[in-house]
């Protein structure tokens, strides 16, 4: 993640031979004194997911739902890396349908930079058949109308898959028949 565009103002002496001057090559001062120098905000690390979440991410790239099975038989997805219960290893995995029902939800009228659609949407606590445990994600519901607590979903996946939450595009309201 990197912020640019944000300026550090700090007050202080103008002198070019300043300590804090010194250690950005980059910076300005203003006429009242006034320190100024970029400010980059980043984390240059990268991080393992180990071998669950892998085959978790390698299973939605390759546009399969498959959860995690804990020992009182719930059912979680995302795959939960550890039993509730007893504190284990789990290791038993579901394969799960692109369907789910939508547990609670908000509307995001106006969408944010980053965020998965740019037009209004919703964001979903989202249950799959066969799993105990809801999911966050985006319903393009199209309209604040079309959706409700126990609206029927399906996955739509992204055109581009790379292997990260994002291969999952949104979720899209089934239409219920009459």
């Amino acid at each position: 993640m990197q912020l640019s565009g944000s300026v550090c103002a700090i007050r202080g002496p103008s002198d070019k031979n300043d300590s804090v001057s010194a250690a950005t090559t980059s910076s300005t001062s203003g006429a009242d004194g006034t320190f100024v120098a970029p400010l980059v905000v980043a984390y240059p690390y990268k991080r393992t997911v180990g071998t669950l979440l892998s085959r978790f991410f390698q299973s939605l790239q390759e546009g399969r739902l498959e959860g995690t099975k804990g020992s009182d038989g719930r059912v979680y997805f995302p795959p939960a890396e550890f039993d509730p219960v007893t504190g284990r290893q789990l290791d038993e995995w579901v394969t799960l349908p692109e369907t789910g029902t939508v547990t609670t939800w908000a509307w995001q009228s106006v969408p944010q930079p980053d965020q998965p659609l740019e037009h209004p949407f919703a964001w979903a606590l989202i249950t799959l058949d066969g799993a105990d445990v809801p999911m966050l994600h985006a319903v393009d519901a199209g309209d604040m109308s079309r959706i409700r607590t126990g609206s029927r979903v399906k996955v739509r996946w992204a055109d581009e898959r790379s292997g990260g939450i994002r291969d999952i595009a949104c979720f899209d309201i089934i239409e219920e028949r009459s």
